[in-house]
């Protein structure tokens, strides 16, 4: 049997929960990714006349708004709080297993040394903490913005609440972490200001550039599932 077989000429509700699985899992990988990654930064001047100054742990970072959005649009609020707490727990679990990595001894042979794993992806208490606090105001910040502007609208208007809920949380997060990295010690403050706006105009070029694929997303998910142009999939029958 094809390893794809299972995959194939799913009932609806089948359809449903692996596209929900799908998007759990790009979101995890995405999470899990921004918080092994984040300790280089590079510059980048995608516009000429503007320089970002950024951690490479933010490149996948807008994909995880991305995938809130589509889910909360199609499935709605809970399950997309689901998989904020799911993505939480990865990351926690992901976390302990490089501390046991780091406290094992290396043999003589390692090709990787302690130090140099520790350097690579050593986690620093207070970094971790500030970015677990700001990922779950934002992500909760987020879902609740987008459907407040989807019962506002009546469902209409997808570019408002797909931008506006993002820009929003995106700027709490942007704050929230910078600030916290701040207090713990970890960046002096006179970087703030520029931190902040880095990351925040990053962030939210990267909200309006995904536009067309949260269009694009919601027009096929509802043509593959028969879902109306403003229907949710109830949640007692996506968990079926």
């Amino acid at each position: 049997m094809s390893i794809f077989s299972a995959w194939k000429a799913p009932t609806p509700l089948a359809l449903q929960e692996r596209v929900f699985i799908a998007c759990a899992g790009i979101f995890i990988a995405s999470l899990v990714s921004c918080n092994l990654i984040f300790q280089k930064f590079f510059t980048w001047s995608p516009f000429g006349w503007y320089t970002f100054e950024i951690s490479v742990g933010l490149i996948p970072y807008p994909i995880t708004f991305l995938v809130t959005d589509i889910v909360s649009e199609i499935y709605g609020r809970k399950r997309a709080d689901q998989i904020v707490i799911s993505g939480l727990l990865a990351s926690i679990f992901v976390m302990g297993l490089i501390l046991i990595a780091q406290a094992v001894p290396q043999t003589d042979w390692s090709p990787v040394s302690n130090e140099e794993f520790s350097k690579v992806f050593g986690l620093f208490g207070p970094a971790v903490f500030a970015s677990m606090c700001a990922y779950l105001a934002a992500q909760f910040i987020d879902i609740r913005l987008f459907h407040f502007w989807k019962r506002l609208t009546k469902g209409r208007h997808l570019w408002l609440r797909n931008n506006a809920s993002t820009i929003v949380s995106q700027l709490v997060d942007t704050i929230m972490v910078i600030s916290l990295l701040c207090i713990f010690e970890t960046i002096e403050w006179s970087r703030w200001y520029g931190l902040v706006e880095n990351g925040f105009v990053y962030k939210i070029t990267f909200a309006l550039l995904d536009t067309p694929l949260f269009y694009l997303a919601n027009w096929k998910l509802r043509k593959w599932m028969n879902l109306g142009k403003y229907d949710e999939i109830p949640e007692q029958q996506s968990l079926a």
